[in-house]
């Protein structure tokens, strides 16, 4: 995989089109959140997995060393390399068996696994569409590895989905359209509040980290 650069002084944000069909309904609610942020000045990077197999994580821990996974024949540790670089990340997935995508969920596996550390205190949001139900399930199942991470969570004025079976279909779900937007501006505030909170205001001084297993 060819590496891709976020370059400039902007604000970057980083959107995960985790579709395999690279200009269907999840771009296109991806760049209803691009257009706002682009237009609050904070560049934009829509990044498509592809439609090629994606391997899940086996668990190796090889990536705790090196901060990339051993596996290096598909997007992820692009998307690695780019999230560490952006400010700020948008994940957007079509809903599969009110789940998301399982390429995504391969993808996002292995790139929080033993990663989080890299994403910590930027914000982050998912973006869902379906043709009729089982949004709310898979935007949850994506919130979780923004919530394990440190990551602030951007909200909306509903919940982050768009409803559609094609491109077509879903610029007809107005609401669905002004949830995006709304999102983008959101989003765009937050990244402005952190840049002008920076050397100000500190980020949380963690405390050392405690893992209890359950077991008897």
């Amino acid at each position: 995989m060819k590496a891709v650069n976020l370059k400039g002084d902007m604000m970057q944000v980083l959107l995960i089109n985790g579709s395999p069909h690279q200009y269907g309904c999840t771009y296109t609610a991806l760049s209803e959140v691009a257009g706002q942020l682009e237009a609050e000045g904070i560049s934009t990077l829509i990044f498509h997995i592809g439609s090629d197999p994606i391997r899940d994580c086996t668990g190796c821990f090889g990536c705790e060393k090196t901060g990339h996974c051993v596996y290096k024949d598909d997007p992820v540790n692009t998307c690695i390399d780019l999230a560490r670089q952006a400010d700020g990340l948008v994940v957007g997935c079509p809903v599969y068996y009110a789940g998301p995508s399982a390429a995504l969920c391969a993808l996002l596996d292995r790139m929080f696994f033993l990663k989080s550390a890299f994403y910590a205190y930027k914000p982050a949001a998912a973006v869902v569409n379906c043709r009729r139900g089982g949004a709310s399930a898979a935007f949850d199942r994506l919130n979780k590895y923004f919530t394990i991470s440190n990551m602030p969570v951007v909200s909306s004025q509903y919940w982050n989905a768009t409803h559609g079976l094609t491109p077509d279909e879903m610029k007809q779900d107005l609401e669905g359209l002004q949830i995006m937007r709304t999102l983008g501006r959101n989003m765009a505030w937050l990244l402005k509040c952190i840049e002008a909170g920076k050397g100000k205001v500190s980020y949380p001084e963690p405390e050392p980290r405690l893992m209890t297993n359950f077991i008897r």
